[in-house]
């Protein structure tokens, strides 16, 4: 039964965002089915002692090691990566005015750092980003 529940809680692992919780109780049930299956805890105290110290000992060791090699560094662009980006404005915006452009696809509040006005459907391109704001000048 130990070798059982331990590989199905490395397969409910497997299937679920755990965070690699689950996979270390499933070690501990392994190594506690073969140290039964070898005659070497007698009794369920035992049993369930080794699991509980296996399982413990298994997440402490090993759970950052392995975290941190399939942790995805960089996977995500920070939003700052819009700079250079061109974007389309949405309606008049006269200099250091706020307004709205269109980039990638949506809707944005943008404030026009140029010293000209931009016009209806001007091209224009983003220089900062200031949280959901994005200022821009003509291109």
């Amino acid at each position: 039964m130990w070798l059982a529940g331990g590989l199905a809680l490395m397969a409910v692992e497997l299937v679920t965002p755990s965070g690699f919780f689950v996979m270390f109780f499933g070690v501990g049930a392994v190594l506690t089915g073969l140290a039964v299956g070898v005659g070497l805890v007698p009794g369920a105290v035992g049993q369930w002692s080794l699991f509980t110290v296996a399982s413990v000992l298994a997440l402490l060791v090993f759970r950052g090691k392995i975290q941190a090699r399939v942790e995805l560094t960089g996977a995500r662009p920070p939003v700052d990566s819009l700079v250079g980006d061109i974007a389309f404005c949405v309606e008049v915006i006269a200099p250091g005015a706020v307004g709205r452009v269109e980039l990638r696809g949506s809707d944005w509040e943008a404030r026009n750092d140029a010293a000209v006005p931009l016009g209806p459907n001007q091209r224009c391109r983003v220089i900062r980003v200031t949280g959901l704001q994005v200022g821009v000048v003509a291109e």
